[in-house]
């Protein structure tokens, strides 16, 4: 069994980058610059934002966030996009999901430059990723793709159930691993809670994604032997016996479904590093004019 070790795969991603803005300052040009917006106080999204800001620091480029109230109006928000989209120092950035409620996230999605937008969440940008064009990948789907080339997985052919269909990663991941390309030519099962006999679907699959956001939902008799496991999940469970008083779990039962697996992400340590990673790649090639 295979542990893919997504931290090192970040790793390794993160130094290829910090090799391309290193090259870009040599050559007296600007530093890639993102930027994110934050909207209210949300633990996990105020870690991701900070973990963002450290990630650009370590690899040159430059990073600015926008700290914004809770109560901030959707028109308030929808200016700062507007001013965002028009900061020529700014090569890309990202609205950070979700939104307070009184806020329609898919206007606020729908108003970024999708030539400035990092998270592959505009629908020019999906658009462009279902008819095969250069676009910008949404970021976890994108790392999952990245893990499975750089693990030497095999997925031509193979049978991938994908479980949870969030236009986040569910969706675009099950387009992505059926394109013409490698990683890819997959025959690809979406799963979610309408899905009949869906344990049954499961057992049939050689690539298991698992995003379906329920603490490890997938048992080990649900897993077919020597089937590639794939957990995107990610939940906080209270355990005393650890130093801040619990553990990080992901969809799946790592420790069982562990023995059965050819290959399989853990959690944390598995997917999550690769977010991160896709939204550094995403921002060079905006500031390289990659994609448009």
């Amino acid at each position: 069994m295979k542990i893919i070790d997504g931290k090192e795969i970040a790793n390794q991603i993160k130094e290829e980058i910090k090799k391309d803005v290193a090259a870009l300052i040599d050559a007296d040009k600007k530093a890639p610059h993102l930027a994110a917006v934050l909207v209210g106080e949300d633990p996990a999204s105020q870690t991701y934002v900070n973990s963002k800001e450290k990630a650009c620091k370590r690899i040159g480029m430059t990073s600015s966030v926008y700290r914004l109230p809770e109560a901030t109006t959707e028109e308030e928000l929808l200016e700062t996009v507007d001013f965002l989209n028009k900061d020529e120092e700014v090569d890309g950035f990202i609205v950070q999901l979700p939104l307070p409620q009184h806020i329609d996230e898919d206007k606020v999605i729908q108003r970024i430059n999708p030539a400035k937008d990092v998270d592959g969440f505009h629908p020019v940008n999906l658009g462009r990723m279902m008819l095969g064009q250069p676009a910008f990948l949404p970021a976890t789907p994108h790392g999952i793709m990245q893990l499975l080339e750089r693990s030497d997985i095999d997925t031509e052919g193979k049978h991938c159930v994908v479980l949870g269909r969030s236009n986040i990663v569910g969706t675009p991941v099950s387009v992505l691993m059926s394109r013409k390309a490698k990683p890819g030519n997959a025959t690809v099962t979406l799963c979610h809670s309408r899905t009949n006999n869906l344990e049954e679907v499961i057992k049939t699959a050689d690539i298991l994604i698992a995003a379906i956001g329920k603490q490890e939902f997938v048992k080990a008799d649900m897993v077919k032997e020597n089937a590639v496991v794939i957990d995107v999940g990610i939940h906080r469970v209270e355990d005393q016996s650890r130093k801040k008083g619990y553990r990080l779990t992901g969809d799946v039962d790592f420790e069982e479904v562990s023995k059965k697996a050819s290959a399989i992400t853990p959690v944390p340590g598995g997917v999550g590093p690769m977010t991160i990673a896709m939204l550094l790649l995403n921002t060079y090639k905006a500031s390289q004019n990659e994609i448009y």
